[in-house]
């Protein structure tokens, strides 16, 4: 499901950069633990020109005070609320790796390694109120990732981000992609 994530400076200098990125465009992202609701570092695309912003992680719900903070892959297509911001405003994610709870509510620590990486996830947003929200991909997970949980972000690699961003085709051909394997570890 993705309900949190890291994005932790001093350990990847992508990750740092992209920070600064923010920064310099006047945006104050979210650090070290990403929680629904916050806004963090967000890569998008305007005019075909890649931008770092922030903005809040969380589509409004359907309930008062609910928030929808991800979406399936498989569906994003045929979901009103989803396909249009999907095909015309995609957003990348940038992490350095993503948690999970088993069922038994213990917490997982997921990315490529176990020094934390750069670890880009597939997203996009929409303007409510004038306000840009933005929402994460999901889709089937990994092995490594299905002991713990049901579902997994849809990662995407570094090269990846911009025909994602700008190349509506290949984000529909991502959405059907396989993820890598991840290292997991127990988190206290």
């Amino acid at each position: 499901m993705c309900g949190r994530y890291t994005f932790e400076l001093n350990l990847v200098k992508e990750i740092d950069k992209i920070y600064q990125l923010a920064k310099q465009n006047g945006y104050q992202p979210a650090t070290g633990e990403i929680f629904p609701g916050s806004d963090p570092a967000l890569v998008i695309s305007k005019d075909n020109k890649i931008s770092v912003v922030a903005m809040q992680w969380g589509f409004p719900g359907f309930k008062p005070h609910q928030a929808l903070i991800n979406a399936r892959s498989e569906t994003v297509l045929e979901k009103p609320r989803f396909s249009k911001p999907f095909l015309t405003q995609r957003c990348v994610y940038p992490t350095t790796g993503f948690f999970e709870w088993s069922p038994q509510h213990q917490k997982y620590w997921f990315n490529y390694t176990k020094k934390p990486q750069a670890l880009y996830i597939a997203g996009f947003y929409n303007f409510f109120k004038d306000n840009p929200q933005s929402i994460l991909l999901t889709t089937v997970p990994t092995p490594s990732v299905k002991e713990i949980h049901s579902r997994m972000p849809l990662i995407l690699k570094k090269s990846q981000i911009k025909p994602w961003l700008n190349d509506r085709d290949f984000a529909r051909k991502v959405l059907q992609s396989s993820m890598p394997d991840l290292y997991k570890s127990a988190q206290d």
